[in-house]
């Protein structure tokens, strides 16, 4: 017999699992590709448990978020904390299918600039 909570934890993890994986971000609002894969390639990582973390340029940090539903779609909404060139940043963003394979996202940070991006999921 299956309970409730069962249902709703299968539910809940086929949601996030359109998430989950490896993102190549291969285009940012407010970076160029030199900046955004000086030292590694750029992404975004997202686990099954809603966390994950994330790289581009020399900012990286790890990321708590959860799906939300709008009447366009489910989006995957996060708040971050991390480090630009040593110095502590933090904020939040956002993730949402765009197309097969594409995610369309914005990270904001925290009295600070924000970005969009285009990432591809991992093969």
């Amino acid at each position: 017999m299956m309970l409730y909570s069962d249902v709703f934890m299968q539910e809940r993890k086929v949601k996030i699992m359109d998430f989950t994986g490896e993102w190549h971000i291969y285009e940012m609002e407010q970076s160029d590709e030199d900046y955004f894969n000086m030292d590694v390639q750029a992404y975004i990582m997202i686990e099954p448990d809603n966390m994950g973390h994330f790289q581009f340029g020399l900012v990286y940090g790890d990321i708590d978020g959860r799906i939300v539903e709008y009447a366009d779609g489910k989006r995957f909404e996060f708040t971050f904390e991390g480090n630009e060139e040593c110095d502590h940043v933090f904020g939040s963003g956002w993730v949402k299918i765009k197309e097969k394979d594409v995610l369309e996202g914005e990270f904001r940070f925290h009295l600070g600039d924000s970005s969009t991006f285009l990432a591809r999921r991992a093969k």
